[in-house]
This record gives structure tokens, C-alpha cells and sequence, in this order.
């Protein structure tokens, strides 16, 4: 029986593609500048790539899960004309009641940690040894409640936005994924 392997955690919106509120429509996935790049270099270096993506707009009734997958298709497929590709992708349709993206409403629900502590049972992944990328503190915190290291993209939040301070090598910033990735790699061993 093989270890288990650490991965990288992957919100989707503003880290992976470009941000369109409530995706509708598999033609409006665009992929990031550098993030196939850095897929492909995080790949590279023994990592799963898992997206774990919040979605409402199916809690909302605004899409549907089949045409969510869809979507999540058209994803892999533009990836994959860049050479690049996920290990698996989980999501939470759960509309939220609250606008606080600290509070946890649905254990599945970032900043709740379920999709990443589910894909580490099914695809038998070592939470310590992990990242979680995304552009917007429930991000972060759902990888430091799942036992993960995180790291803040873009400019949506800041790291001053986490209710609580954070011990000192667990969290850290990056302009996007590409830098997320740099980064990760030159951090591999675990805190």
C-alpha cells in the first residue's frame, strides 16, 4: 500500500479561472494566466491537484448539478489542452445564509474543512503535508480547519481578515496561482 501523498487544494473562481459570478455557462471558463504552468510544476513535484469549489448558484436553483459538471468538463478540457490536469474536483452547493465568510453554515461549505477531509480519505492524501489556494479567507480557513498550510491569492481579502492570528508558517500571500506555486515548492516539508 502506497503513502499517502500531500496535495494542493484548489478554489476555482479568481484562482483557477477567471471570476464570473455564478457561472452559468461551460463557454465562460477561462483559465488564468500561469495556472496550467504551475499545475503542471505542482504535478511535477508529487502533488494531487483537488478543486474544492463552493458553488450556491446550485443552492440557488440559478444552474443545475448537470450543467455544473458540465462546466467542471469544459474545465478539465482546457486544462488538458495545456497539459495540465486535476486528480478530482469536489463542490458544495449550499447557498449560505450569512455573508461572514468565517462562519461555518454546512460542514461541506468553505471555510468548513468536508471537501477537503473527504478527498483525503477517498484519494488517501496526508493533510499535513498540504496546501490549500484560493482568493478569499473562507479559503484559507477551510484548509487551516482541515489541517492544511494556505495561501491567499489576488486581492479580494487580505490575511488581516482571519478572525484569529494563525501560527507562524501555515498562512502565507501570493498574487495568484502561479506565485501560490513557487511558493509551495519552495516550502515542501511540513511545519
Amino acid at each position: 500500500m502506497s503513502a499517502a501523498r500531500p496535495a494542493v487544494f484548489l478554489d476555482r473562481d479568481d484562482t483557477l479561472i477567471a471570476d464570473v459570478p455564478y457561472l452559468s455557462d461551460p463557454a465562460g471558463v477561462r483559465i488564468l494566466p500561469g495556472a496550467a504552468k504551475a499545475l503542471t510544476a505542482l504535478r511535477r513535484a508529487g502533488f494531487a491537484l483537488v478543486l474544492a469549489t463552493n458553488q450556491s448558484a446550485v443552492g440557488r436553483g440559478m444552474i443545475t448539478e448537470a450543467r455544473l459538471q458540465e462546466i467542471h468538463d469544459e474545465l478539465e478540457r482546457r486544462l488538458a489542452v495545456d497539459g495540465a490536469g486535476l486528480d478530482a474536483i469536489y463542490h458544495c452547493p449550499h447557498a449560505p445564509r450569512s455573508t461572514d465568510r468565517t462562519t461555518i453554515e454546512h460542514p461541506d461549505r468553505k471555510p468548513a474543512p468536508g471537501m477537503l477531509l473527504r478527498a483525503a480519505e477517498e484519494l488517501r492524501l496526508n493533510l499535513a503535508a498540504s496546501w490549500m489556494v484560493g482568493d478569499l479567507i473562507s479559503d484559507v480557513l477551510a484548509g487551516l480547519n482541515a489541517g492544511c498550510r494556505s495561501i491567499l491569492v489576488g486581492s479580494k481579502s487580505t490575511l488581516d481578515d482571519l478572525p484569529t492570528p494563525v501560527a507562524a508558517g501555515r498562512v502565507f500571500a501570493a498574487a495568484d496561482l502561479a506565485a501560490a506555486a513557487d511558493l509551495i515548492l519552495a516550502h515542501p516539508e511540513t511545519p
